[in-house]
């Protein structure tokens, strides 16, 4: 839990329209390429994409065991895979590890959004522990309690998918230790519906994203250089 608290921020808000997930990215060294990995935002499935607080080693294993898992359902079933019984599953395997000596849990908290034709948008929050819950919005990662008070007073149920990414950059905003947001710090990702039907995820481009942040009023347009 100590390792989550210390992680860059993670905010995932529902909309009625598709889910946004928004991370801190902690730039840790200028020489650092990083274009060339994510830290925060991982895609399991074409319906299921995850934000990711902790130790991104452990992070990794799971995410991998979801995506193997992910695949086999698809493979016998022919249709893509309920998104709370992936959930359940990766929490399951959380649990086992908590409860024997000699193993150590995994220091991850995971915000999955997904689509389903039975539920359809959904948003899940698990910790070490392996315990699992659908949230309408929630925060993992450092200041996450001022965070998810933030997204308490702030959220409506009927948000739409740019309400949802306003509100979660707004909050990262107020809680993140960095004065200044710019596209280096952050990451945004969405899973919503193309017009034909078909769940897609995005992860926002950094100028996309600079052009957010001004449009919403957190960052100063940069001016025009002659």
């Amino acid at each position: 839990m100590e390792a989550i608290g210390n992680a860059g921020a993670a905010i995932g808000v529902l909309a009625k329209d598709g889910v946004v997930l928004a991370g801190e990215k902690r730039v840790t060294s200028k020489l650092l390429a990083s274009s060339k990995s994510t830290e925060k935002m991982y895609k399991i499935d074409d319906h299921v994409a995850c934000a990711v607080a902790g130790i991104t080693a452990d992070a990794n294993i799971l995410i991998n065991t979801a995506r193997v898992q992910a695949q086999r359902y698809t493979f016998s079933y022919q249709e893509p895979m309920p998104v709370e019984q992936l959930v359940q599953s990766l929490s399951d395997t959380k649990q086992g590890y908590t409860q024997f000596g000699g193993l150590r849990p995994f220091g991850v908290s995971f915000l999955f959004a997904g689509y389903d034709k039975n539920f359809g948008f959904q948003l899940y929050m698990s910790d070490p522990s392996g315990n699992y819950g659908g949230w309408k919005a929630a925060a993992i990662g450092a200041n996450n309690q001022a965070a998810q008070s933030m997204l308490k007073q702030d959220y409506k149920d009927d948000i739409t998918r740019e309400e949802a990414v306003q509100l979660a950059l707004k909050v990262l905003s107020k809680t993140m230790d960095s004065t200044s947001l710019s596209s280096e710090k952050l990451e945004v990702a969405e899973v919503s519906l193309s017009p034909q039907g078909e769940v897609k995820y995005q992860v926002c481009s950094p100028d996309e994203l600079d052009k957010l942040l001004v449009k919403f009023g957190i960052t100063q347009a940069k001016p025009e250089e002659s």
